[in-house]
């Protein structure tokens, strides 16, 4: 690491600014790409389209990483990584909440694209929110980082303990109930249209319906995953384009694996243990015990690959299905 470091402070390194304006414009360029070239039409998604997508927006995503390593250095690299990864591990678990939300609602396979989209550049405004109101609270009290700590530790013995079948389906749940109320709401689909007139009254069709309730509950889980992260690391540029860059390449990851997401059995013990694993990290120096950032990301992708292949060795079924 200290060689690579040494070789890497040989060239200029480039002031901040220019390094947020890489990073807008490379995800300026994906989202366009996205809009009028990779998915101009409503259809289907078909699967080698999907896993080329999801591939790509994966490699684009290490490239990031890399130039990362080539301006920061190799620690900040490492942890960039480790935030992509731990954002996509926790995205894992959104991706089977998504299929929930679209199946109750009742938005087909071909109009999905169309709300994940809009989401997702929701998801780029609320979670940058989130992040630069997080690194404001800690940089004023940095004991805050403490009580994330105890909030992750916490939250993954919740997951670990809990038992499947315990949640509602979701026509049950509060939100749904609340949000059916606030709002006038067709339940017929009205083409690719989030919004309709009729009777000189707005309706809200089932897309917009979806949209709002997809975006709601991406905020709750960056509850979890935002201070997860910055027990990662308190740079705000790493949090955010970690976060940005695994959010990028969900809505790929989503048609590729929403219908056997749900059957990896230790997906989410192993996500409940990332998160005490990150939540314990604070106290460790207190102990005596240093982790390195490459340990981290190694400890983060051993949990969340392990996880995946256990579930694949007790249910075959899953490649075949």
């Amino acid at each position: 690491m200290e060689n690579l470091d040494t070789l890497l402070t040989e060239h200029t390194v480039l002031p901040s600014s220019v390094m947020w304006a890489i990073f807008g414009a490379v995800v300026v360029v994906l989202l366009v790409l996205d809009l009028f070239l990779f998915n101009r039409k409503n259809e289907e998604p078909r699967f080698f389209h999907t896993l080329w997508m999801c591939i790509f927006y994966i490699v684009i995503a290490l490239i990031f990483g890399v130039f990362v390593i080539y301006e920061e250095g190799a620690d900040q690299g490492m942890l960039y990584f480790t935030g992509y990864l731990l954002e996509k591990s926790l995205s894992l678990d959104n991706i089977f909440v998504m299929s929930v939300v679209f199946a109750s609602v009742g938005v087909p396979a071909k109009y999905q694209h169309r709300v994940l989209f809009w989401g997702i550049l929701g998801a780029l405004v609320m979670r940058g929110i989130m992040i630069f109101l997080g690194e404001a609270l800690i940089s004023r009290f940095h004991g805050v980082l403490y009580l994330f700590s105890v909030f992750l530790i916490w939250t993954g013995l919740k997951m670990l303990i809990s038992k499947d079948g315990e949640e509602k389906p979701f026509k049950e749940t509060k939100l749904y109930q609340y949000m059916s109320q606030i709002f006038h709401v067709t339940h017929e689909l009205k083409g690719e249209h989030f919004v309709i007139k009729e009777n000189n009254r707005w309706y809200m069709t089932p897309l917009l319906f979806a949209l709002i309730i997809i975006e709601t509950m991406d905020v709750i889980f960056a509850f979890d995953s935002i201070p997860a992260i910055f027990l990662v690391t308190e740079d705000v540029f790493l949090i955010y384009t970690s976060n940005i860059f695994a959010i990028l390449g969900l809505r790929a990851l989503y048609f590729l694996l929403a219908a056997i997401v749900s059957k990896f059995a230790y997906l989410k013990p192993a996500l409940a243990i990332i998160l005490m694993f990150i939540g314990s990290k604070i106290f460790l120096p207190h102990f005596g015990i240093e982790i390195a950032a490459w340990q981290s990301l190694s400890v983060t992708f051993a949990l969340l690959f392990g996880g995946m292949l256990l579930s694949v060795f007790k249910d075959k079924t899953v490649i075949k299905n």
